[in-house]
């Protein structure tokens, strides 16, 4: 039975079907959408406490509780033995980096295909970044690290891209066999699991972040988690001006020379609004991942649509449902068709090919002797441009996006299906 999009919800189509009335769809937001009594009590906590800073307050006696209270529930659900609050995801990943002594002369394996932290940060310590092809699970394709990996292969990046976690199991053979530390980007997947565990404590770190964006929101905030303490150390050192405090001593004892680190610290309050919020990401997983099984139920036959591979479906976050059509030209019709019918069908947070991005266009770094690449006129070299990477175009041209969030119902989820069919049939791709 064909279905005809109408602003008349009394109207039949020629045929007698049904015809969906155009209507908006909320917006597909998370953890920001549930801001409220919780953030508001336990900012009111630190503000009566006049004890902003994390590592001391008036009262000596009762250090300030927020930052470290979330460290500790973090690190337990993921299932490592150290957390670390900082000012932002992308600040942990140079806290990370910087922990695993990744530096000049070094290079990392990063996926084409993510945020401009992965590839920036790595600059920022003076390492280079290595791009790798992605496969259809959007996230680090199993392979790559074999192909990419040279002498001076420091670590990998493995991003686990909008809420589903990459094919841990090939990666970490990969990695382990190469001798090299994988550092888990979990920016965009708090809580997902992999294999029945928590995505963040299979590599030797993991990073995670808080920006408005994310599943949960302290506006700007992230955490870095592992479960060596040599590591965790080096990390504490790198996000707090070298220094290693008693707070830090009680949880494992210094053993690292100091280094010069940065100010990478998280604030109280920041860590007060992370607190309320973490404590909600599996309700968010659990309304995302219902919704989004609704909608495949009524959409995933479809012919001529390829879904997202999904290494560990039971682990998945569900906030983003991704398809594939047989061509870019006909994957910005089906595009057209969903935003008029006021459907958004874009990603939720920014991610990129590295490849076209004006930082990788220049290999410029803050001062000229900071870049680790060989500038001239031949760059950029082969390694970091389009050609280079065909599994990346062919996937990232190719795909619709369907968001679904907190304030998405079943009632939106079945009428954005409606709309999926309806586009798909006036596609004719049956």
């Amino acid at each position: 039975m064909n279905i005809v999009m109408s602003t008349d919800a009394s109207a039949l189509n020629s045929e007698g079907g049904p015809v969906v009335p155009v209507r908006p769809v909320p917006s597909p937001c998370l953890g920001w959408s549930l801001i409220g009594d919780e953030e508001e009590r336990l900012v009111l906590q630190v503000l009566r406490s006049k004890a902003l800073f994390r590592y001391y307050g008036p009262d000596p006696k009762s250090p300030p509780p927020m930052v470290a209270r979330l460290e500790r529930e973090f690190a337990a659900m993921v299932g490592t033995r150290f957390a670390l609050g900082v000012t932002s995801g992308t600040a942990a990943l140079e806290v990370a980096l910087g922990a695993l002594a990744v530096g000049p002369g070094d290079e990392v394996i990063v996926p084409a295909w993510s945020w401009v932290s992965c590839f920036t940060a790595i600059v920022r310590v003076g390492a280079k970044p290595v791009l790798a092809e992605i496969d259809d699970t959007l996230c680090l394709a199993a392979g790559e690290i074999t192909r990419l990996r040279t002498p001076r292969t420091k670590a990998v990046i493995v991003v686990h891209f909008q809420g589903v976690a990459a094919d841990l199991d090939p990666l970490m053979q990969e990695a382990r066999a190469a001798g090299i530390a994988v550092l888990e980007d979990c920016a965009e997947s708090p809580g997902a699991s992999y294999r029945g565990r928590r995505i963040g404590a299979y590599g030797d770190m993991a990073i995670f972040s808080f920006q408005q964006q994310k599943m949960m929101t302290s506006g700007e905030g992230g955490l870095v988690v592992t479960n060596d303490p040599r590591l965790f150390e080096r990390a504490v050192r790198m996000h707090d001006v070298g220094q290693y405090r008693d707070f830090h001593t009680s949880q494992t004892e210094a053993h690292e020379p100091a280094f010069c680190g940065s100010q990478f610290r998280m604030a109280e309050l920041t860590g007060a609004v992370a607190l309320a919020q973490f404590r909600r990401v599996d309700q968010i997983r659990a309304h995302c991942r219902r919704l989004s099984a609704r909608l495949l139920s009524q959409v995933a036959t479809l012919p001529g649509l390829k879904f997202r591979r999904i290494p560990d479906p039971a682990g998945d976050s569900g906030f983003e449902t991704y398809f594939w059509v047989a061509t870019p030209a006909l994957r910005e019709a089906f595009r057209a068709r969903l935003e008029a019918a006021k459907i958004p069908c874009q990603q939720m947070t920014g991610t990129y090919a590295q490849y076209r991005r004006p930082y990788v266009a220049t290999g410029r770094a803050h001062a000229p002797g900071a870049t680790p690449f060989r500038l001239g006129a031949s760059w950029p070299e082969p390694a970091y441009q389009v050609e280079s990477f065909p599994r990346t175009e062919d996937l990232i041209h190719r795909f619709v996006v369907i968001p679904v969030g907190m304030d998405h119902r079943d009632e939106d989820i079945d009428y954005i299906a409606a709309v999926i069919r309806w586009a798909h049939a006036d596609l004719r791709l049956g």
